[in-house]
């Protein structure tokens, strides 16, 4: 990848969804600021692919939304993670760990077979 964002990989939006609102409530565009610091500008979420993200995990209730105002006094719609999202977000991380651990053996083997 030349790219200086590295992009999403398939299936961490919604862990890294989960890890943002384990955090504490937020509105979409702060769930994308928090995954942007959090990962030092590497990671950019875009609407077209975060608000579906968040509407999948809210049907599968994983998380909860509630309107209210934001900080500019528009109307947003707010997020928190549902007891199923917390245990998901456990779950989904120790997997993510294991995957990981795996991928950093297999790359500092060096050479080829």
């Amino acid at each position: 990848m030349g790219d200086d964002n590295l992009g999403l990989l398939r299936g961490t939006l919604d862990l890294l969804i989960l890890k943002a609102l384990a955090t504490g409530e937020k509105h979409g565009y702060a769930v994308s600021e928090w995954i942007e610091a959090a990962t030092d500008g590497s990671l950019l979420v875009e609407e077209g692919t975060l608000y579906p993200a968040l509407h999948r995990l809210a049907r599968k209730r994983l998380i909860g939304a509630t309107w209210g105002v934001s900080e500019n006094n528009r109307r947003a719609k707010y997020y928190t993670l549902t007891a199923a999202g917390q245990k998901q977000l456990e779950e989904e991380t120790t997997t993510w760990r294991r995957y990981s651990d795996a991928v950093e053996k297999a790359l500092a083997e060096g050479g080829a077979g």
